[in-house]
């Protein structure tokens, strides 16, 4: 899916810079006298292409605020860079963007995006945490659009076999790993472990699972030189010397982990739901014996980082009462629900995760929530691609050359530390 949009990206590119240079200068707003107008909605790659449909419907209705579309690329580092390029210029060429989950304090604390009435949404009806993504420093500056809770895939077959059941804790994790995985010539676990964004999300899921954090106080101090960090991080750099998250996995992204699982290659796999749904059809090499649990933690069920998007309104739209409109209609529990039907997405709406007919189609659903609510936000801080790079780069070199806890955390330590006093 993600190649047939290979071809069109240079041309994208090109025609963003272009837009770029004849929206409004930086720290020079405009806005039309009523707020209302045509919208351009940004986003990553639409991997399913559900959202055109869902904004046909938008279109249909407000003949006067029709909404233009762009995707571009779907990995996060290239779609954040490219949003970046726009709003630092001060253009208002983008409307309503969707943002991970992550940005929203980056974004909000550059002045890039405008913050938001929550009395207009229905934020009620979401599940409690991911609200807290969008706001920084006490205030909303997104509405919450589509969620994501790391989950951990198993091979159910081989787990029956042996008579075991799935693991809650990272000792059975290891265990399992080490002495059935091999058994059946399968490697033992992997996540998502190349250096980006996905090892971020991998590097604090373990560190939070033990109880600990790498940035507090809103990205105003650094934490991760504590026992509990140590703990966390122990576990992901055990598991590449001691062999059972086998040296491939150091190159895996989501999509190369999924495969591999999906090929019969993993006995776990720790990804997002939607690899729930492509390890099923019949191509699938594991159709039907597929399991999945919370990831699990040093003493029971771990905590994930909640993945997912925000939607945010650029600071410079000349159309603000009309993207706020946009954003409560994407946001409604109708389209929510199309968000998991067509877009294989979890919705922000808690009450869908209890229907029992959305249950049956999407088994996963109830695992998700509680993965949700018991998750966490990703690091929040205004420099958060700095923070991010620097998580990324000193994790993969110590899983690359097997460094120690310490010498890992020490540097880690220090490099955050300069990011923290530059900001």
């Amino acid at each position: 899916m993600r190649w047939k949009r290979a071809a069109g990206r240079a041309l994208l590119v090109c025609s963003l810079l272009f837009a770029g240079m004849t929206g409004a200068q930086a720290g020079e707003p405009r806005a039309d006298a009523d707020g209302r107008g045509p919208l351009t909605l940004v986003t990553g790659g639409d991997l399913t292409g559900y959202l055109r449909g869902v904004l046909d419907g938008w279109n249909a209705r407000h003949p006067r605020e029709k909404v233009t579309l762009v995707e571009l690329p779907d990995a996060a580092d290239e779609v954040r860079a490219q949003m970046a390029t726009e709003l630092r210029s001060g253009s208002d060429r983008f409307d309503v963007l969707n943002i991970d989950v992550a940005w929203t304090s980056e974004f909000a604390a550059a002045g890039w995006i405008a913050p938001v009435d929550g009395r207009r949404f229905p934020l009620r009806h979401f599940l409690p945490p991911v609200v807290d993504t969008a706001t920084f420093r006490g205030r909303l500056y997104a509405v919450p659009y589509v969620t994501n809770a790391g989950l951990l895939y198993y091979r159910k077959d081989v787990l029956d076999r042996e008579g075991v059941r799935p693991p809650r804790t990272w000792a059975e994790l290891t265990r399992l790993a080490r002495t059935v995985a091999p058994k059946y010539g399968l490697d033992g676990y992997a996540g998502q472990f190349l250096p980006y964004e996905g090892l971020t999300a991998n590097v604090t899921e373990a560190v939070q699972s033990a109880g600990g954090t790498v940035l507090a106080g809103e990205g105003a101090r650094v934490t991760v030189d504590s026992a509990a960090a140590r703990r966390g991080l122990s576990f992901l750099l055990d598991g590449v010397r001691e062999g059972w998250i086998p040296r491939r996995a150091l190159a895996f992204k989501e999509e190369e982990s999924r495969q591999a699982f999906q090929d019969g290659r993993l006995l776990f796999l720790r990804n997002w739901p939607y690899a729930y749904a492509l390890a099923h059809p019949g191509a699938s090499k594991v159709a039907g014996r597929v399991g999945t649990v919370p990831l699990p933690g040093p003493g029971g069920p771990g905590s994930s980082v909640l993945g997912g998007s925000n939607l945010a309104v650029n600071s410079h739209s000349r159309h603000q009462k009309s993207a706020a409109d946009l954003i409560s209609y994407l946001t409604s529990e109708p389209v929510q629900r199309r968000v998991l039907t067509e877009g294989a997405l979890p919705p922000v709406w808690a009450g869908l995760y209890e229907e029992p007919r959305l249950v049956r189609r999407f088994p996963y659903l109830p695992t998700l929530k509680r993965s949700v609510l018991t998750a966490r936000p990703r690091l929040k801080s205004p420099r958060y691609d700095q923070v991010s790079l620097a998580v990324q780069a000193v994790v993969h070199d110590a899983l690359v050359h097997g460094r120690s806890t310490d010498a890992t955390v020490a540097r880690l330590s220090r490099e955050l530390r300069a990011i923290v006093a530059r900001g």
